[in-house]
């Protein structure tokens, strides 16, 4: 690491009061050496990064970090602020910062080191030496390994750094680095007696960077398997590439602990033993519950019958979350599957509609008339097909709701749940009611202690059998009517709304659809919007609503086009770069594409955006555009009424947000890295910008 971090990439008073300050401060001391080739751009990577998942860290670190074109060697730069500065850690401000820059293509070589780095940071020790350092250059030598901690042992810190990298890019499969299996099974208070057999444990720690949080997350599981008397041998899934765990030791393994960000990779072989499945940063902050958690699961016989859920949406949640939290991703995760059933049955739907006419809805089945050579047949083939798909909504909607609760034995009595509920004329709200009732009597079932003679069973038949009956029971006789009655009145009163009203609601809907660009909030508005069409005959209402929000998601990518081709100065290279591909991604309604624009600048960008969106979501109510497909952008212009006034409520609401972005941007002093377009500096940057950062 003797290359990586020098004294002048150290700062131990470190001014900064922000996160964004301090990654400015640090970066600019590796701009200084000729680390990083464009500040502002290697910045935004950075803030991008950032966005996915704060990089706070329990005991006063923060480690932002990113992969970036814009530098030209692995960096380290070290930075200790008195005050301390919010990096989103639960227990408080960060006075530790390591800011960590790798190439896109950074070798394997660098990208462990830097991995040991992040396991040295679980060292108490080695955190305290650099609060009582008070020369940079000793600061420098302490995180290179040059020198050990006052407070550590006799042993060299250089060697225990180069055993953490070895072990770092094996995959981690022993179970702390300097520790054999003996020593992971040693006694220790509360531990099994030294004859026992310990409680083995098989985990995988993954990031979306896969340079820091990803080892410690290892670190942290095998320091608490020790603790606890458990054997915890981790596969780490970074940048520099994984060794997969011997199937010989997941197959003797006791429970699996997954603490992840990314998918894991090959997940089916951790089938069929009791799991945990947090995020990496659980794996950081509270690894001794994890392995209470997956001691209890085994003693309780869960097991997994399949592949889980591996993406954060998916999960049930983290224990420690508040319900409001867990119950958003369990929505997200039926939102998420039932999206593509909405924009295939929505276009199909759409198209027949345009090719045949609004009468096609009552055209006889294409199983009984169907002529080759009748455009009418065709239109009512896509009809009927867009039908089908949709008719798949409502049961999707409510099995995923029931996965993302409860994992795959959810899925039967979900799907069950969401079928009865369009019997019933209970809608979308039925569905939902419906999926979070199944995943709550699923996991009820999974709580209760099971014989072994029938566990086999229980995921196949058992679970499905008795979870099935509750749901529909409830559903057919206790809650169903109800909820039948509240969807009838909610589709009355959008049928109702007029005027002020309607417009307010349209307002309303693009503030929604602007505010996170893609995230939760922007999903229900979208998910409302979609409920209103799916049915064979929408009414004039909610075509009107779905036509607001398409128009209002169209303007956050548009608007960031626009403003980097006319005042592209205030924007970097990449941002410049990114503009291009925003045209397209706004164009088509996706609104995920000013997603890095807000990343980099999120208290101009987003309030920009809002004041916008919600405009045109008022116009294109007020003018009374109509849309019956659910998706296209630009592209189902033809499939919408008045399409001139809603063209205009776009460009309204585009105008509006540039002129917003630029004014805000113009008030601040323009950052140092950044170039005039046209350059011959910026057209070289700009063909560096339009490579991404590689995600790990």
């Amino acid at each position: 690491m003797s290359d990586m971090i020098t004294a002048d990439l150290v700062d131990l008073d470190l001014s900064a009061d922000t996160k964004e300050a301090a990654a400015r401060a640090l970066a600019e001391r590796m701009v200084a050496l000729g680390r990083v080739t464009d500040l502002d751009g290697f910045l935004a990577d950075v803030a991008a990064r950032e966005a996915q998942m704060p990089t706070g860290l329990d005991g006063g670190i923060g480690i932002p970090h990113c992969r970036s074109e814009h530098v030209t060697e692995p960096t380290l730069a070290f930075g200790r602020s008195a005050p301390g500065i919010d990096f989103g850690a639960p227990d408080g401000p960060a006075d530790l910062i390591f800011l960590i820059a790798a190439p896109a293509g950074a070798d394997d070589a660098h990208l462990t080191i830097l991995s040991s780095l992040a396991r040295q940071l679980m060292n108490a020790e080695f955190t305290d030496a650099l609060r009582a350092v008070g020369d940079p250059a000793a600061a420098a030598a302490l995180i290179r390994g040059d020198e050990a901690p006052a407070t550590a042992g006799p042993e060299d810190s250089a060697a225990a750094s180069e055993a953490a990298s070895s072990e770092a890019a094996a995959g981690s499969t022993a179970p702390a680095p300097g520790a054999g299996v003996e020593d992971a099974a040693a006694p220790v208070p509360g531990a099994p007696a030294a004859d026992a057999q310990p409680f083995r444990i098989v985990a995988v720690t993954s990031c979306p960077t896969g340079i820091a949080h990803t080892y410690m997350a290892a670190e942290s599981l095998e320091n608490a398997g020790r603790e606890a008397g458990a054997e915890v041998t981790v596969e780490t899934q970074g940048s520099a590439g994984f060794t997969r765990l011997d199937p010989a030791v997941i197959a003797a393994a006791d429970g699996v602990i997954f603490a992840h960000d990314v998918p894991v990779r090959d997940k089916d072989r951790f089938a069929g033993k009791p799991t945990v499945d947090v995020g990496v940063k659980a794996g950081i902050n509270r690894p001794g519950e994890l392995i209470a958690e997956v001691r209890e699961k085994a003693e309780r016989g869960e097991v997994t019958s399949g592949s889980a859920p591996s993406t954060p949406v998916e999960r049930a949640g983290e224990a420690g979350e508040g319900y409001g939290t867990k119950l958003r991703k369990w929505l997200m995760s039926g939102v998420s599957y039932m999206v593509p059933f909405v924009a295939a049955g929505g276009l199909l739907i759409a198209l027949g509609f345009a090719i045949g006419g609004y009468k096609i809805n009552k055209a006889p089945s294409v199983m009984d008339h169907f002529v080759w050579t009748q455009g009418d047949s065709w239109a009512a083939l896509l009809f009927q097909i867009g039908g089908v798909a949709f008719a798949f909504l409502v049961p999707v909607l409510a099995g995923y709701i029931a996965y993302g609760m409860a994992d795959r034995p959810g899925l039967v009595p979900g799907f069950v749940g969401g079928s009865i509920a369009l019997t019933i004329n209970a809608g979308f709200l039925g569905g939902l009611a419906a999926g979070l009732i199944a995943g709550g009597v699923v996991m009820a079932i999974q709580k209760v202690r099971i014989p072994a003679a029938v566990r086999g069973i229980m995921p196949v038949v058992v679970i499905p059998l008795i979870s099935s009956a509750i749901v529909g029971f409830l559903m057919f006789v206790v809650i169903g009517k109800p909820i039948a009655s509240a969807q009838k009145a909610m589709t009355d009163w959008l049928n109702g709304l007029s005027g002020a009203n309607a417009v307010l609601l349209g307002a309303l809907l693009g503030l929604m659809m602007c505010f996170d660009l893609g995230g939760p909030v922007n999903k229900v508005a979208y998910t409302f919007a979609t409920a209103g069409i799916a049915v064979s005959n929408p009414s004039d209402s909610a075509m009107k609503i779905m036509a607001a929000v398409m128009a209002a998601g169209m303007v956050p990518p548009l608007a960031m086009a626009l403003a980097t081709t006319v005042r592209g100065k205030l924007f970097t290279q990449t941002e410049r770069e990114n503009g291009k591909a925003a045209w397209v991604l706004g164009a088509s309604f996706i609104s995920e594409g000013a997603i890095p624009f807000a990343a980099a600048d999120p208290l101009r960008v987003i309030p920009s955006a809002m004041v916008g969106g919600a405009i045109t979501g008022a116009l294109s109510m007020a003018f009374g555009a109509t849309l019956r497909a659910p998706h296209g952008g630009i592209f189902v212009v033809p499939l919408i009424g008045n399409p001139f006034l809603y063209l205009i409520a776009i460009a309204v609401g585009t105008c509006v947000t540039t002129a917003l972005v630029v004014v805000l941007k113009g008030m601040r002093k323009p950052a140092p890295g950044a170039t005039t377009a046209g350059t011959a500096d910026g057209t070289a940057a700009a063909t560096a910008g339009s490579k991404q950062p590689v995600a790990a």
